[in-house]
């Protein structure tokens, strides 16, 4: 699949930071196609009711970083991935 109508690649992936995994894909879909990104939100509103946090890596100057989200409206229609990672033990 090549880049959207906008320029760039529809296709976004969900992650999840798992202990001695890395990165495991939990779902996948072209938020310009109704049905996955409709089972994107859903996943997404499963993760975060599971207690997890969001995160959208972006570039910044030779340095990983990442931007929290808080809701699907929040993550970038450009952004290829979506990383989920457990809270921090005793954190609020």
């Amino acid at each position: 699949m090549g880049p959207g109508p906008g320029g760039y690649d529809p296709l976004v992936r969900f992650l999840r930071m798992k202990p001695g995994h890395g990165e495991v894909l939990i779902a996948e879909g072209d938020v310009e196609v109704a049905e996955d990104e409709q089972l994107l939100i859903e996943e997404f509103r499963r993760q975060l009711e599971a207690g997890l946090w969001a995160a959208v890596p972006v570039q910044a100057d030779d340095r990983r970083e990442a931007r929290m989200v808080r809701s699907f409206t929040e993550i970038p229609r450009d952004a290829e991935r979506v990383i989920f990672f457990p809270r921090a033990a005793g954190g609020t």
